[in-house]
């Protein structure tokens, strides 16, 4: 029996390319090893950032 997926839920969504640039620059600073690990790293920080508000 397979295992479930470890992020069933997907996305798309549309980015600017300065967006796409501070991501993949943060990725590179971060030595985060994918673009959609970066992602979901920096969407997890602006969300305890608002809950924080």
């Amino acid at each position: 029996m397979s295992r479930p997926p470890r992020f069933p839920v997907k996305k798309l969504i549309s980015l600017s390319q300065d967006q796409a640039d501070q991501i993949r620059d943060c990725r590179f600073d971060k030595r985060i090893d994918s673009e959609t690990e970066a992602i979901r790293k920096l969407i997890e920080l602006g969300l305890e950032a608002a809950r924080k508000q």
